[in-house]
């Protein structure tokens, strides 16, 4: 009997904790990143190959293609935050272009400019 309680403690007390961690809203985790950005997102292309060669492509959240550009002799780690925070920063810049003549522009080099 004893045995029985102990395990039926130790199942509660599991399916408690297990429970609590997947009540986190979604949108409280985006909300304290400052590298995301609400009007839309940007996808690296790289080959492991030639790591110096990058094509980012930025899009509107409904999956509109706002600016791309073909990133040469630079080595970017998506990993980094420094990285996530520049391409947040670029991702904006192109959408406001992008706004104004509501056409996906191509290599304007705000890429190579945030980074040096």
């Amino acid at each position: 009997m004893k045995q029985q309680l102990k395990f039926l403690v130790a199942t509660i007390t599991l399916f408690f904790f297990s429970f609590t961690s997947f009540a986190q809203s979604e949108a409280g985790a985006n909300s304290s990143s400052k590298w995301v950005s609400d009007k839309g997102y940007w996808v690296i292309e790289s080959n492991t190959n030639e790591p110096l060669q990058h094509a980012i492509r930025f899009y509107t959240n409904e999956n509109v293609l706002v600016y791309k550009e073909a990133v040469t002799g630079i080595k970017l780690n998506p990993a980094k935050r420094k990285v996530k925070k520049m391409l947040k920063q670029v991702l904006e810049t192109s959408l406001l272009a992008w706004e104004k003549n509501k056409t996906a522009e191509e290599n304007m080099n705000y890429v190579l400019a945030i980074l040096k």
